[in-house]
């Protein structure tokens, strides 16, 4: 920490610091995996604007004296940009499970040190962040830095291009996380900037931005659904249909789970159990559409007889022709027959809704989603794992003896990287990525 102290000299005075003041040190920005939060302890600098030319920042204590804190940040001007697209990614979370098949983007617009002017894409349909940024920041925006945690677009879809939007309102740099891997964007966006004289940096905080939108990225790049495996085990390593506590609760690891995903599948015995039926609790969460299979008709009609509001959300895939077309329109559920059920078909449809991320959920029966678990590691349908470990030594029941061998495979010629924990003191939830 650097730390400068001027003597300020008046007629018959002279003022000099105290000899044992102790300085506080300052963090740096803080980030996590769901969120970022940004911390700045009590001290001398402790203040709400972030100086962008310069890190260090002066304060007058009393009239008499400056103090020059410079260990708030390097002298880097990377550092405020990298400061600045967490905030980006900040802003973009607010949107979790609402922009599909649109990413999640965020937009800060900074000038002489201070942001200006804030916004993110609160939904598919509705204008982007870089939109709702400049709006906010009106004539600000002119020679000023706009922050974006996506490339910003340059085509006419349900909304003009941002780019536009940028170059009318006269910023002087655009500082942009990640290229957008769409191939009608990818790269285009940055040229028109360039070919307006608008200074363009890319790459800043690239891996957090890529992590925001992991679920876009492989739809776009794969053509297919990002897919998780959600299960839970037993210390001694059995599987367990059942969930910790507080995990379904707002803040809940499973809550977030189902408000970050576009679609769950799990066991018809879920849907049939009225208490078990997955819903987030995160505010305002949208609620994830529940999709189920039924090889007979019983469980297909044991959930017919639910409520419409409990069913409102629900597809059916099935292997039979059933007569079941005027009820399930009345209950608000959508069948649809396959000639045989599999994996592959069940994410081709999610593909087809616009749907970019689908949680495999392995509750219930287990004996329903076998096939779709089994399918999912032969053929690498499989991005994510989220396994919960809870505090039970419990055994394995015939229903789930199969499905036991099926998860225990996953060890074999598969590689689970960048594998995080998430300690509670009930829990443990490790997340990695195929």
């Amino acid at each position: 920490m650097n730390i400068q102290i001027q003597r300020l000299s008046f007629p018959n005075h002279t003022l000099t610091p105290a000899p044992h003041i102790i300085f506080p040190s300052f963090p740096p920005p803080y980030s996590t995996h769901h969120s970022t939060k940004l911390v700045f302890k009590s001290g001398f600098c402790n203040s709400l604007k972030r100086v962008s030319k310069s890190p260090t920042c002066l304060k007058n204590l009393g009239g008499l004296v400056k103090v020059r804190c410079g260990g708030m940040a390097q002298n880097n001007e990377n550092d405020d940009d990298g400061f600045y697209m967490r905030r980006c990614v900040e802003l973009a979370r607010k949107a979790i499970g609402r922009t599909s098949p649109n990413p999640m983007v965020g937009c800060v617009i900074v000038k002489d040190g201070k942001i200006v002017g804030e916004g993110f894409h609160p939904k598919a349909g509705q204008p982007h962040g870089e939109v709702f940024a400049l709006r906010d920041a009106g004539d600000l925006a002119e020679n000023a830095t706009a922050y974006v945690s996506l490339e910003p677009c340059n085509h006419y879809g349900r909304t003009p291009p941002c780019t536009e939007a940028m170059i009318k309102a006269k910023v002087k740099k655009v500082v942009v996380g990640m290229v957008d891997p769409n191939p009608i964007v990818a790269s285009k966006g940055l040229d028109k900037l360039r070919d307006a004289g608008i200074n363009v940096t890319v790459g800043v905080e690239e891996e957090l931005c890529k992590r925001l939108n992991e679920a876009y990225i492989h739809q776009m790049l794969t053509g297919k659904p990002f897919l998780t495996l959600r299960y839970s085990l037993s210390v001694n390593g059995n599987v367990l249909d059942q969930l910790g506590e507080g995990v379904t609760e707002a803040g809940g690891y499973y809550s977030q789970l189902l408000q970050e995903h576009d679609a769950v599948i799990l066991s018809p015995t879920l849907l049939i159990d009225k208490l078990s039926i997955p819903a987030s609790q995160e505010p305002g969460a949208k609620q994830p559409l529940l999709i189920t299979i039924a090889r007979n008709p019983s469980p297909l009609t044991r959930i017919l007889a639910l409520s419409t509001e409990e069913t409102a959300n629900v597809i059916i895939f099935t292997d039979k022709e059933m007569d079941v077309g005027d009820i399930t329109a009345q209950q608000g559920i959508e069948t649809v027959v396959l000639d045989q059920i599999n994996l592959n078909a069940i994410l081709e449809y999610c593909k087809r809704q616009g749907f970019c991320s689908v949680l495999l959920d392995l509750r219930g029966s287990f004996g329903d989603l076998e096939e779709l678990l089994k399918e999912s590691i032969e053929q690498n349908l499989l991005q994510k794992i989220v396994m919960e470990i809870l505090p039970i030594w419990g055994g394995s029941d015939s229903d789930n003896e199969n499905l036991q061998v099926a998860i225990k495979s996953l060890d074999r010629g598969l590689k689970v990287k960048n594998l995080q924990p998430i300690i509670s003191d009930k829990k443990i939830v490790l997340e990695g990525y195929l």
